[in-house]
This record gives C-alpha cells, sequence and structure tokens, in this order.
C-alpha cells in the first residue's frame, strides 16, 4: 500500500461516476452538469450528449451504440453510434424506489441495472431494492431482490459471474449468470465490514464502515472500489481482504474508478469533497485523477 503519484486528468466538474474507457478515450458521466463527457489522455473535454434527469452508468451494446442511465426519470436510454441519435429503451420505474444508478452491459448486451433503493439525498430511511435486467428489446425484468443499494458492477471475463457492490451493505455480492439472463447461486464474494441493519438513516448510515461505490476488475480477479465514506479507493481480493489502498487527495473522496489506457494500467479515480446534492449541483469542485497500477484491467465494464 505504498505512496503513488496522482495525476489531475481534469478539474471543474460536478460530480463524476460511472467512468469507462473506451476506444481510446475516458468516458465519463457528471451527475449536475447533466452531460456525458469524454476525456483524451492529455485532459481534453468533450460533450457527448445532454442528459436533462442525471447521467449515471454507461455501457456499449454490440452495434457500438451507448447506453445510458437517466437517474431522476429511472429511464434507459440508447445513443446511436452512427447518428447520434438517443431513444429510450425501457422504463424501469415501476421497479424502482430512489435514483437510477450505476450499471454493467454484458457482451449479448443485456444491462444490468441498480437503484439507491430509497431518497439518499433527503435523508429517507434506508431500504433494500432490486437488481434489474433490461435486454435489448427493452424488456425489464427483476432478477434479485432485497439487495442493498446495488451499485458498482463487474462481469468476469468468462461472462458466467455477476458481481455487484451493496454500498450500504458493505459487501460485494455475486451471481452465476445462467444462459437465459437469469441470476443463480447468490453469494457474498467480499465481506469488509459487519452488515448493518436496516432501520433510520440517522442509526443505520454511522454503521456503514466501508461503502463500497464504482469499480472495475483486475486480471488477477480482485476489484478496484470506491469507498464512498473512507476518502480512497481499496483493491480488494475475494472474501475481502483489502490487499492496496490509493487515498484520496486532501479535501476530496473518491465516488468512482476504472482500469484503462492503453495497456490498461491507468487508473481513472472520480473524485469530489462529497456526494451531497445541495453542496455539488452548483459547485464545480469534482476532479478526475489518474496513477499506474501494476495489474491492468479485465471483464466488464
Amino acid at each position: 500500500m505504498g505512496e503513488r503519484e496522482l495525476n489531475r486528468l481534469f478539474e471543474g466538474g460536478g460530480f463524476f461516476e460511472g467512468p469507462r474507457w473506451h476506444e481510446g478515450r475516458w468516458w465519463a458521466s457528471d451527475f449536475y452538469r447533466h452531460g456525458v463527457f469524454t476525456y483524451d489522455p492529455s485532459g481534453g473535454e468533450e460533450l457527448i450528449l445532454t442528459v436533462e434527469n442525471q447521467p449515471s452508468g454507461l455501457g456499449w451494446l454490440p452495434d457500438g451504440s451507448l447506453l445510458i442511465v437517466s437517474m431522476r426519470d429511472h429511464v434507459l436510454l440508447r445513443r446511436d453510434a452512427e447518428t447520434g441519435e438517443v431513444e429510450e429503451v425501457a422504463d424501469l420505474s415501476e421497479h424502482c424506489s430512489g435514483h437510477l444508478n450505476d450499471m454493467v452491459v454484458d457482451s449479448e448486451g443485456r444491462a444490468w441495472v441498480g437503484d439507491f433503493g430509497f431518497d439518499l439525498m433527503s435523508g429517507a430511511d434506508p431500504a433494500a431494492t432490486n437488481l434489474l435486467r433490461v435486454d435489448p428489446d427493452g424488456t425489464v425484468t427483476v432478477v434479485a431482490s432485497d439487495v442493498a443499494f446495488p451499485n458498482g458492477a463487474v462481469i468476469t471475463p468468462d461472462g458466467t459471474t455477476l458481481i455487484v457492490g451493496e454500498t450500504i451493505g458493505c459487501c460485494y455480492t455475486a451471481w452465476t449468470i445462467a444462459s437465459d439472463g437469469s441470476l443463480t447461486d447468490r453469494r457474498t464474494w467480499a465481506e469488509l465490514a459487519p452488515r448493518p441493519a436496516l432501520g433510520p438513516f440517522a442509526t443505520m448510515l454511522p454503521e456503514v464502515r466501508v461503502a463500497p461505490d464504482g469499480c472495475c476488475l483486475d486480471a488477477e480477479g480482485h476489484i478496484w472500489s470506491a469507498d464512498a465514506i473512507g476518502n480512497r479507493c481499496i483493491r480488494i481480493a475475494p472474501g475481502g481482504e483489502i490487499v492496496d489502498q490509493i487515498d484520496a487527495p486532501e479535501g476530496l473522496g473518491i465516488f468512482a474508478c476504472m482500469l484503462g489506457g492503453d495497456d490498461g494500467r491507468t487508473l481513472l479515480l472520480c473524485a469530489a469533497p462529497d456526494y451531497f446534492e445541495h453542496l455539488r449541483s452548483s459547485a464545480r469542485e469534482a476532479v478526475l485523477l489518474t496513477t499506474t497500477v501494476d495489474v491492468p484491467h479485465a471483464g466488464l465494464p
């Protein structure tokens, strides 16, 4: 867990989430600038599309089209790779009890999506929620329930295992992906701290000791995870041992991460002073940081 040099790729964001490496550039959603942006390796920014109801998770279909989570209206959008036209793929409102959030898209174009489960920004009492699958034709299926704030998710390189961070459950949960898209064999992939009992916001949230947020998988089967309350990014071995840690610069927290770059060994960190909407929505203090790690990216996203 030695010191690493952190480089500032970009400054002046609202709140970055859903970072991805795709076709030689970084992609990220900015909640409060209401846009999906790309960044070249020197930090040059380009707005790809505007999402008024806040973009979050990103992923690509086999034909190269971009899928985008629209958070506040619980909609999954598709941006055509050729024309840039944007259409609604599915409305997930029926199954959501909080903002729609992060997502991983598999090699068959199926999107695995979670939501907050409660009104986080208003301090509502935490509640478990569903994990959803959206098929390429727009069909929405509840594939798991009783998930405590499903957040960053990865799929292993062989396409058979989905691993999802439960932010207020202090853990990563894995499922086997069956050929028909159903999930089986639910199991704990990593226990990071004791799982708090669901209860009132003011009493439960202090019990969340590690809060896994955006994440990515590496070629040794470890997960790099942003700890949303720990001001750090941690590398987690199967089972839950933290084997490496990158601390955020003073005054910043880390809320998402992704491995990329030409050799897959650049780790991008999405950082901001905090995640509170009333403080972030008009501020422009979010930054994208990069550092280099030893083990390259693997799997999806």
